[in-house]
């Protein structure tokens, strides 16, 4: 068998070193579950894509998404790295339906500027109810934040395009860089709140700033302590946005870019598209620039 095409791709960034890494396996058919978490866990990225042949008529590959510790159903960042690399394999561009575990989705790679953009219809965005009273102190107590934080304008929400996260708005910029949470508590709430993600976000923008958003998102839960850039975080809060009046609308789009940074100073962006209507969020797209952090092929043999 060929031996496994390995990268590491830094996504939702133009910059070498920033952004968000993904690993990608490009040829992973015949790899097993066990093997691929195997692999996931010896790369150490918070996700890793692998490349998979179509099971069906209705897609044109599969693509499964493995953390350290667990397998999840899909991941904007990872992704963005597999189209990329992809296309860096073959200058194919266009249009590919995949398969992930929150179902189909559509993915078009563009070529831009000597280079490719990958963008990613996400899934109808899902809403679920307002987190209860009780709850909130305790997300609150484990993010380190207090009520005068909070953007009153914000309801603590677990959203959905694919993969959920809990939606937690600030008033000050400063806080949300200040953040310092208890990782183990927000572990430990996460089957209460309805999610592993915790997306903790605010308006609040300097004068030249090219973002309307700006992020931190952490899902100790999965492994994943806090991830540079999250796809599956910025999509869901554009539909949030919209819902909530905070983000208008003109001829039935409305569009905007989040930036996400995490305490290491890793970060990068992400441009989020929302179909929108009777002023209702239905669609969500997000797209995402790409760079090749390295091809490490020779570090994961094929079999174990």
């Amino acid at each position: 068998m060929d031996p496994l095409r390995t990268y590491r791709i830094d996504a939702f960034t133009t910059e070498p070193g920033r952004g968000n890494p993904a690993g990608v396996v490009t040829n992973a058919r015949g790899l097993d579950a066990a093997r691929m978490q195997e692999i996931a866990h010896e790369l150490g990225f918070s996700e890793t894509a692998f490349v998979l042949p179509a099971r069906g008529a209705d897609h044109d590959l599969q693509l499964r998404f493995f953390t350290p510790t667990t397998e999840v159903p899909v991941c904007g960042h990872a992704t963005v790295g597999a189209h990329y690399a992809l296309a860096l394999e073959n200058g194919t561009v266009g249009l590919r339906r995949q398969l992930t575990g929150a179902g189909v989705q559509r993915v078009e790679v563009v070529a831009r500027n000597g280079d490719f953009v990958v963008r990613i219809e996400q899934g109808s965005p899902r809403f679920e109810p307002p987190l209860t009273p009780d709850l909130v102190p305790e997300v609150m107590a484990a993010l380190g934040v207090s009520g005068e934080d909070l953007d009153f304008r914000c309801p603590l929400q677990c959203v959905s395009t694919g993969h959920g996260k809990l939606l937690v708005g600030l008033r000050r910029r400063d806080c949300l860089t200040a953040l310092a949470p208890d990782l183990a508590r927000l572990a430990a709430l996460s089957p209460a709140v309805g999610s592993n993600g915790y997306f903790v976000f605010t308006l609040e923008s300097e004068d030249g700033d090219d973002a309307l958003t700006h992020g931190r998102m952490f899902a100790p839960a999965i492994g994943v302590d806090e991830d540079p850039v999250t796809g599956n975080a910025n999509g869901p809060l554009g539909a949030y946005l919209v819902r909530y009046g905070l983000l208008s609308a003109e001829h039935g789009l409305a569009g905007f870019r989040g930036r996400q940074q995490a305490a290491s100073g890793r970060g990068g962006f992400v441009d989020v598209e929302v179909r929108v209507e009777d002023a209702e969020p239905v669609a969500v797209a997000i797209v995402g620039h790409a760079v090749l952090g390295s091809h490490i092929a020779p570090l994961v043999p094929r079999q174990a």
